[in-house]
């Protein structure tokens, strides 16, 4: 490892090559490894940095630190972290971390399960940039090919629950059970009292600990128990269960579902999707909403994600309905094409009147989960799934002859629970961990055994080994000859699934991968171009930065495994949490949420604990500033507080003299304030440290949305200017891929007050603070399987990497905003004339003299090859530009060359020389179909349209579809594949 000294000559001497314009290396230095990562993940070189500091009229990176940023909070010194390694040095590292983790078979079950995924999936999805480095379908007319995956995904999830509408995936299944327990409550009549959910005794463990977690704040009554004896003496708006249940049984709920509806309760399923190729379908009897985890469908376990949750409902509840719904409209040429559809849903847009924060999926893993689906089509899923029943059946008929009683009084799919029989208990352990193999184990004694379909048979003679069977006294032949296979009604499904051509069409290899091919090309990623968009940075993922996490000791790992069998992960685990509090100023961390919507909900609810265990239950006032994300409010009232809104200055900053009126006003229950530091208007507050100790005098704590973290590594700590807790979205700051919508990661820091009150697990002991809030993830540790993303980028870019990544963001939104202002006015600066790391660009004033608005740019955007920045937040009708520090001065250039073509363009129509609705913008983007159609009545030329700069004919990227018709896909509502007499 490079020595701390040697560090400052390297630091000194790029210092020095920037001033200079070119590297002097001596040969001692030449001793140091060539792949460095810092130079690598940097975009501008030093000749461009120097240039571009001097076109703001400044000499050195740190005089552009001293006018952005307020003396008061910038850190003094270094941070306490190892000096930058290289890639090889940090991919070794994790190579030798993974192979610590113990790779046992894990038959535990509990909604986790092995999986094969088939490699023109992994090589072609997984592990492919032109799939995971795009970003959620905002644009959909560069986004048509993940659209496509997505309704994909909710025609799959439509076909196997038997309900109407699907989401496009939620983070969980457990947080997602929580989702619907808000959605039955939201669809009680206005007059209803009912304040009860039930839960049957026979869902996962870990969904009714997040259940509980999330119902507590609200009000709700959890009542868990057997259904079959329940009784519906209290009023209950909601019931939840587990089809198959977390021991296996498959219950007929025909009967209860009834009787649920005539108390007045809607009826949820946390299910199991393979299962359901072979069962009824939930909304086949009786179910109003069905849950569960697409894990199973090609996703690695991966220590507990990430996942794709799924969630689907009947059409009455759609708007309801939490998270994403692609769907199908027309462009304007009248061809078919997908968007995001009803976006009243995405909850947090309703703000403080919002049951649910969730703004985000877990995309890149629907999209595994549906090309699982597509790949294998439904003749492929009845094989592995009656392959799975088989194998059951195997085991079952095993373990009675050679003496083991079945706990299961139903029929069963893929898990048995066993007790008896010749071993037990501690032998029964012992004989499993010699031979490799987890098992769940009851606090009663029993035993559960889940197989899947990475299960083989001499996987099953390793199990009844472990079960005492001596060799030859069982024959796998003849014990498969005595399964039957067919489930009997009512249990047994009996209509068909994924009938739709796009299920029968990709059965081959060659096929598939042309498919993936086709819808890749029709998106606009980070291997085509940058993608500024402000407030949800689009950082880049790194090779060396993904690489890892498919190493089997990561992606194999159940996350329920003893923990002496993960020692690896933990190692990778304490090392991050220690390296995120460093970076932050805080004592203590959680990695248990698994988005960043996540994270803002857990930091509440660290808030709350801490004031209810201090005796101050009473405080349940949040301020949040007018300008925040529309998921802080939505937080908030999800921790049970009531919003307060604090108006912004004409900068943009918070009106300190209205928050000090209102903290006063709400002494007595005042409970937190949520910020984003730097501002959500991308510029650092100068009142900060006033702002925290506002708050503090008046009883309250400071909760600071990290979204915008990326402007202070190692430059400032949240931890030392006032804030109590922060969020971080590590798919932003540190570098996991957004992945078209997700996955992500939220975990929160806080200070030595409130670590007691972390979340915890109930499965998996030690997790979490001795006071815990309760849990909120399903998996103890979120999405762990992506953690080694962030932490290769850690150590990769080390104390001073992390710092120059930070003052180049700086520098690139600098830059940015300074070439852009003749042109479009930056609409909020700092104290200097400074912004952060985004700016706002404000149009608004084009509509008037263009007919031009701000999505008319970011469409013409589309043909000049480029993903538009953040349309109309924070503010309407404006553009928030972000550049990252990846971005090269050859790319910055070229997104500033284009936007001040499109001004010019604008130009033409101001002074009378373009029709103001027969225009470049009006029509953009200009699809190959048309360009090369065979009429053309537009007053400007074909090249013009598709080729409006010359250096974009080496690097064009069509868009798939002409610009789509919002009204008609809310007013048309179409959420699966279109017709089949379409599809073609």
């Amino acid at each position: 490892m490079t020595s701390d000294s040697s560090l400052a000559k390297q630091k000194n001497m790029i210092e020095a090559s920037r001033r200079n314009g070119r590297d002097r290396l001596s040969n001692r230095d030449l001793l140091d490894p060539a792949d460095q990562f810092v130079k690598r993940h940097i975009g501008p070189r030093s000749r461009d940095v120097t240039h571009m500091l001097h076109s703001l009229g400044l000499d050195s990176l740190e005089e552009l630190v001293e006018q952005a940023i307020p003396k008061s909070i910038r850190m003094d010194g270094a941070l306490d972290l190892d000096p930058p390694q290289s890639e090889s040095a940090v991919l070794a590292s994790l190579r030798e971390l993974a192979g610590w983790n113990k790779v046992f078979r894990s038959y535990i079950g509990m909604g986790y399960y092995g999986t094969i995924t088939p490699p023109v999936i992994q090589r072609n999805v997984l592990e492919n940039p032109g799939w995971y480095t795009a970003y959620t379908p905002y644009q959909p007319e560069i986004s048509q090919g993940r659209l496509e995956a997505l309704i994909n995904f909710q025609t799959m999830v439509c076909d196997l629950t038997g309900l109407e509408i699907a989401n496009a995936s939620l983070l969980d299944e457990a947080t997602a059970a929580a989702e619907a327990m808000t959605l039955c409550h939201r669809a009680l009549p206005r007059n209803s009292e009912a304040n009860v959910f039930f839960v049957s005794d026979q869902v996962h463990p870990q969904t009714i600990a997040v259940v509980r977690t999330r119902a507590e704040p609200f009000g709700f009554k959890v009542i868990v128990g057997d259904h079959a004896a329940y009784d519906f003496a209290e009023p209950t708006f909601g019931v939840l269960v587990q089809y198959p249940a977390t021991g296996g049984d498959i219950h007929d709920y025909k009967d209860f579902a009834e009787k649920a509806h005539n108390a007045g309760a809607l009826v949820v399923a946390a299910t199991d999707l393979l299962a359901l190729v072979l069962l009824t379908p939930p909304g086949e009897w009786g179910a109003d909403v069905a849950l569960g985890n697409s894990q199973r469908f090609g996703v690695p376990m991966g220590y507990g994600g990430p996942h794709a949750a799924f969630f689907a409902t009947k059409d009455e509840y759609k708007r309801m309905m939490p998270g994403r719904l692609a769907g199908v409209s027309v462009d304007a040429t009248g061809k078919h094409g997908y968007r995001l559809t009803l976006t009243t849903r995405e909850q947090h847009i309703r703000r403080e009147k919002a049951t649910s924060n969730i703004c985000t999926a877990q995309v890149l893993l629907a999209v595994i989960a549906s090309m699982y689906a597509v790949y294998h089509g439904p003749v492929g899923l009845r094989r592995i799934a009656a392959r799975v029943r088989l194998l059951t059946g195997v085991m079952a008929r095993g373990l009675l002859d050679l003496g083991y009683t079945l706990e299961n009084s139903h029929p069963v799919f893929d898990t048995l629970r066993v007790s008896g029989g010749r071993r037990q208990d501690i032998e029964l352990r012992g004989a499993a961990l010699a031979r490799g193999i987890n098992l769940r184990y009851y606090p009663d004694g029993s035993a559960g055994i889940s197989l899947d379909e990475s299960t083989t048979v001499e996987d099953l003679e390793a199990l009844f080994e472990v079960f005492g069977a001596k060799d030859g006294e069982l024959e796998i032949g003849t014990l498969a000859d005595g399964v039957a296979l067919d489930y009997p009604d009512p249990i047994g499904r009996r209509s068909e699934f994924l009938t739709h051509p796009v299920f029968n069409s990709y059965l081959t290899e060659t096929e598939m991968m042309r498919y993936l091919k086709r819808l890749e090309n029709r998106d606009i990623s980070l291997v085509h171009s940058m993608i500024p968009l402000g407030s949800c940075t689009m950082k880049l993922n790194a090779a060396a930065e993904m690489l890892s996490i498919t190493l089997p000791g990561f992606a194999a790992l159940h996350p329920f495994v003893p923990l002496d069998q993960a020692q690896g992960y933990q190692q990778l685990l304490r090392s991050l949490e220690s390296w995120l509090s460093e970076i932050t100023g805080f004592a203590g961390c959680s990695l248990q949420p698994n988005s960043g919507a996540q994270g803002e909900y857990t930091g509440m609810l660290v808030i709350r604990a801490y004031q209810i265990a201090g005796g101050q239950a009473g405080r349940n006032v949040c301020l949040i500033p007018a300008s925040a994300h529309g998921t802080n409010p939505a937080s908030a009232v999800m921790a049970g507080m009531e919003v307060v809104v604090v108006a912004t200055d004409d900068n943009g900053n918070v009106n300190v003299d209205d928050l000090r009126a209102k903290a006063e006003q709400h002494r007595e229950r005042l409970a937190a304030l949520m910020i984003t530091y730097p501002s959500t208007h991308g510029v650092y507050e100068e009142a900060i440290g006033q702002i925290c100790k506002i708050i503090h005098d008046n009883g309250g704590q400071v909760y600071m949305d990290g979204a915008n973290m990326n402007a202070l590594v190692a430059i400032c700590r949240p931890g030392e200017f006032g804030p109590d807790v922060i969020h971080l979205n590590l798919h932003k700051t540190f570098c996991i891929p957004h992945g078209g919508g997700g996955p992500g990661m939220g975990p929160i820091c806080v200070a030595e007050h409130l670590v007691k009150h972390l979340p915890g697990h109930p499965v998996v002991p030690g997790v979490g603070g001795e006071e815990s809030l309760g849990t909120v993830s399903a998996a103890p540790w979120g999405s762990a399987m992506i953690l080694p993303i962030p932490y290769a980028y850690i150590a990769m870019m080390g104390k001073w990497g992390l710092r120059v990544a930070a003052e180049i963001a700086i520098l690139n939104a600098n830059y940015i905003a300074e070439k852009l202002e003749p042109h479009y006015p930056v609409l909020y600066r700092g104290q200097n004339g400074r912004v952060a790391h985004e700016c706002i660009v404000d149009p608004r004033h084009l509509k008037d003299t263009a007919g031009v608005t701000a999505e008319d740019i970011t469409k013409r955007l589309m043909d000049f090859g480029f993903h538009a920045p953040t349309l109309s937040f924070p503010v309407p009708g404006t553009l928030m530009i972000e550049p990252t520090e990846s971005e090269s001065l050859a790319e910055l250039d070229r997104f500033i060359d284009a936007m001040i073509a499109i001004r010019d363009e604008i130009r033409e129509i101001e002074e009378g020389r373009m029709d103001r609705e027969n225009n470049p913008l009006k029509h953009a983007p200009h699809t190959a179909e048309v360009v090369l159609a065979e009429n053309w009545d537009r007053p400007y030329s074909r090249e013009q349209a598709a080729y409006p700069a010359d250096w974009m004919r080496g690097r064009k990227v069509w868009p798939h579809v002409s610009r789509i018709d919002n009204v008609y896909g809310d007013r048309n509502l179409f959420c699966v594949c279109i017709p089949i007499e379409e599809y073609a």
